[in-house]
């Protein structure tokens, strides 16, 4: 086992199998802590470390990120595999590609594919450099492909959660990580994306809806909150409170010229910066190594203070919808959020197999929004057959709820065409899926998606409510590295 999966394994309080997992009965086992051994117990005094395993903490490194992104060949429950170098430095090699078509529903029907290429490095510090705590970490991606969403469908949420911030190759993640005072305190700073830290669970994207992978999409909708794979400048801090208590916060430029087409993240500068997203967390999260039944809960929320466009009026005061000039720009939003992942059910106490509940609910407290609140609750389940002990079932479904701003657009559109008609105030999103362990190196996770009353903000002019829309999809990963006999997965002998 390479060393990111090593101490992940750790984190989740497995034990360390030789040569690898297996896919064998009693495969994916997990033993108390205790029973790794004393070499291997920690002081009580130390927070669990926290290094991509289960938890509502976020991702700690590169390989982390694209694991709790869904930009692995694993299931949530393990960690990635990675080509350990043996010299503190460990790589991931990741392609992952969405594909999706709506045979009923939308604008019309349709097809399309996006993908993305992953190339990460992390380095451990102590043990390249002697600094104890410290590390850092690169990612490089391409995205590349279409969106059905945007070509097809019409709504304003993508099917595919993997298209989005350019199709380009860019820079996402240069950043490097201090942990100090006994790992009670967390340190990075550099070119980082929010979303990898807060918000984020390794249960969302188990699934291909842009609503739940990623992030919960309301804060995309009502702030600046910046993600994969658009980098900027950023830090954050977590302090652990207790061995299962943190409190999180950060801030992350908020810089437009990076979302433009054709950029690559080099920019250093802050030329175009018109301010900071400020998010925040309390939360409380345990993993298998200290819990029968891991749970994350946690309440936070965000102040944007940046500039935005006004969704409603432009800079005159009057109906952008109506006069096409552009949108007036505002200053300073903010938001809040509860959510939870709870593994409910268990049926080996020494195996990582069984049921997670997990939702959230979200609102925003200031500013002009184009949508009021978002819930939303999902299921997923690891190991449903005998002998696929690291496929999974999940089921998502999540509501938006759109302002009375966003609704005004599409009423005044409508009534210079003569029509009033009533407007659909939310729109609802569900997936299930069946997530595939075909072998150590790839997983395929084919799915079926239905949005009731698509919104409409992008085509307030269309004459009627846009169709409910059924979509089939299907999301194809594939570890490189493990694919290539270098590094270990779920199933490797």
């Amino acid at each position: 086992m390479n060393g990111l999966a090593m101490r992940a394994a750790l984190a989740l309080g497995l034990a360390l199998p030789q040569p690898g997992w297996s896919q064998e009965a009693g495969a994916g086992r997990a033993v108390p802590a205790t029973a790794v051994g004393p070499v291997l117990r920690r002081r009580a005094s130390r927070p669990p470390p926290r290094s991509d395993g289960p938890g509502s903490d976020g991702a700690d490194s590169a390989a982390g990120a694209a694991d709790t992104l869904g930009q692995t060949a694993t299931p949530p429950t393990l960690p990635p595999g990675t080509l350990d170098l043996g010299n503190g430095l460990s790589l991931l090699a990741n392609y992952t590609g969405q594909g999706a078509i709506n045979p009923v529903g939308g604008l019309r029907q349709g097809a399309a594919y996006a993908g993305q290429l992953v190339l990460g490095i992390d380095g451990d510090l102590q043990r390249l450099a002697g600094i104890e705590g410290g590390a850092f970490h690169v990612a490089v991606t391409n995205r590349h492909g279409r969106s059905l969403s945007n070509d097809v469908i019409g709504n304003n949420t993508s099917v595919q959660e993997i298209y989005g911030g350019g199709q380009t190759t860019r820079l996402t993640l240069l950043s490097y990580q201090q942990k100090l005072f006994d790992n009670r305190l967390d340190v990075e700073a550099g070119r980082l994306v929010a979303n990898i830290s807060f918000l984020n669970s390794p249960f969302y994207c188990n699934f291909q809806s842009n609503s739940a992978c990623g992030n919960p999409t309301f804060v995309f909708k009502t702030s600046n909150f910046t993600f994969w794979p658009v980098s900027s400048w950023g830090a954050h801090a977590r302090a652990w409170l207790t061995d299962t208590t943190f409190f999180h916060v950060g801030a992350y430029e908020v810089n437009p010229r990076h979302q433009q087409p054709g950029d690559n993240g080099l920019d250093f500068s802050l030329e175009g910066a018109t301010g900071a997203i400020v998010p925040f967390e309390l939360g409380y999260t345990t993993t298998f190594a200290n819990d029968v039944l891991p749970r994350n809960y946690g309440i936070g929320g965000w102040y944007d203070a940046s500039d935005y466009a006004d969704p409603v009026r432009d800079v005159t005061g009057r109906p952008a919808v109506l006069t096409g000039l552009p949108a007036m720009t505002r200053f300073g939003r903010s938001g809040v959020y509860a959510r939870f992942d709870q593994m409910v059910w268990r049926p080996d106490p020494k195996a990582i197999q069984g049921l997670t509940l997990f939702g959230v609910a979200m609102a925003g407290t200031s500013g002009r929004l184009v949508e009021n609140h978002f819930l939303e609750i999902g299921a997923l389940q690891t190991g449903t057959f005998a002998g696929r002990p690291f496929d999974t079932v999940g089921f998502v479904i999540n509501t938006q709820a759109f302002s009375r701003l966003a609704l005004s657009n599409i009423a005044l559109a409508q009534g210079t065409l003569g029509l009033f008609r009533k407007i659909p105030t939310q729109q609802v999103m569900m997936e299930l899926n069946y997530g595939i362990q075909v072998n150590p190196a790839i997983r395929l996770t084919p799915n079926l998606q239905y949005i009731v009353d698509p919104d409409q903000t992008r085509f307030p002019f269309y004459r009627k409510t846009i169709p409910d829309a059924f979509v089939v999809g299907a999301k194809l990963s594939i570890d490189l590295f493990t694919l290539a006999g270098l590094a270990r997965g779920p199933g490797s002998r």
